[in-house]
């Protein structure tokens, strides 16, 4: 018998995009002097890049974002992600 396990296949531009983020709020981290924060609310909207659009899994972002996290003052927090309009990406808020 052969079992098949669920995987979670991420797109590159949802890694990429979660990387973007954590850095984000690395730098912010460091300027506000935040230790740990409690959550962090996105909205993303449809990334667009030079030759498309990238409709970006908010469910895929989140594990990219929890993986990236580690050892950072996100490490814990809960990621709120919310899809907009747009063509961008934000940071609402940082609850600590």
């Amino acid at each position: 018998m052969i079992r098949v396990f669920p995987v979670r296949y991420t797109s590159m531009h949802d890694l990429l995009l979660a990387k973007e983020i954590i850095e984000a709020l690395q730098k912010i981290a460091s300027d506000k002097k935040i230790i740990k924060a409690k959550s962090v609310n996105i909205e993303i909207g449809r990334i667009a890049h030079i030759d498309h659009v990238e409709d970006i899994n908010a469910e895929n972002l989140k594990f990219g974002l929890e993986n990236m996290a580690k050892n950072t003052a996100f490490e814990n927090a809960d990621f709120k992600i919310k899809k907009t309009g747009g063509s961008s990406w934000k940071i609402v808020n940082i609850e600590v």
